[in-house]
C-alpha cells in the first residue's frame, strides 16, 4: 500500500512537472515571442513611435511633452507633469472648485499669451487629459498659438499652418473621436524649418 501511494504521488508530481514546464515554455517564450513577432509587421508602432531629429531620438509620437516659451507650440496641460510612471488624470470632477480655479487660471494666462480673448480657448487647451500625456492638441488649439509661434521663429503663418496640417491626424478609422495635431512632431519640424 505505501509504495502505491509513493508511486502514484511520483506520478502525479512527474505529470504536474511535465505540464508546469510546457506552460512555463508556451507562456513565458512561445506567446512572448509571438505577440513580439506580430508587432514587428507594425514597424514603428511596436517601438513606441520614436522622433528622430538630427539622428537622436527627441521624443515619441506617443507621448505628449512640456514644451515651455513662445518659439514652440504648447502641450496639453498635464495632470501627471508629463511623467509616465505618474500617468494619471486630476481626479477632479467638473464642478471641484480646485478644478474651476486651475481652468480660469489657464485660460487666462493662455488669454495673455496668445492675445486671445478668454471665451476663444479651445476646451483642451485649459484641461488635462485622461493620462496626462496626450501629444495631441485639437487644431483649434494649434491655430490659435500659430501666429504666436511664427512670429517667434521668424517663420511664414502659411508655412506653419501648412505643418499644422502635415501633423494632423484623422478621426481613429474615420469616424472616432476628432482630429488631433501631433505637438511633439509638430514642434520637431517647427525646429527643423527655423534651421
Amino acid at each position: 500500500m505505501f509504495i502505491n501511494t509513493v508511486i502514484d504521488f511520483s506520478r502525479q508530481a512527474f505529470a504536474s512537472l511535465r505540464t508546469s514546464l510546457l506552460f512555463a515554455v508556451l507562456l513565458g517564450i512561445a506567446y512572448p515571442a509571438s505577440v513580439w513577432g506580430v508587432g514587428q509587421l507594425f514597424g514603428e508602432k511596436a517601438e513606441g513611435q520614436p522622433i528622430i531629429a538630427q539622428g537622436h531620438i527627441v521624443g515619441s509620437a506617443l507621448l505628449g511633452q512640456n514644451f515651455e516659451g513662445s518659439r514652440w507650440f504648447h502641450s496639453r496641460p498635464s495632470a501627471a507633469s508629463y511623467d509616465t510612471l505618474a500617468s494619471a488624470p486630476s481626479n477632479l470632477g467638473p464642478s471641484n472648485p480646485e478644478l474651476v480655479d486651475q481652468i480660469k487660471a489657464r485660460r487666462a494666462e493662455i488669454a495673455a499669451t496668445e492675445s486671445a480673448l478668454a471665451g476663444q480657448i479651445p476646451t483642451d487647451a485649459v484641461t488635462a487629459s485622461g493620462s496626462g500625456l496626450d501629444p495631441h492638441i485639437s487644431i483649434d488649439y494649434a491655430e490659435l498659438q500659430a501666429p504666436r509661434v511664427a512670429a517667434s521663429n521668424g517663420l511664414d503663418l502659411r508655412l506653419v499652418k501648412t505643418l499644422i496640417e502635415k501633423n494632423t491626424d484623422g478621426r481613429v478609422l474615420g469616424f472616432l473621436g476628432e482630429p488631433g495635431v501631433n505637438v511633439v512632431k509638430l514642434n520637431v519640424d517647427i525646429a527643423a524649418a527655423t534651421q
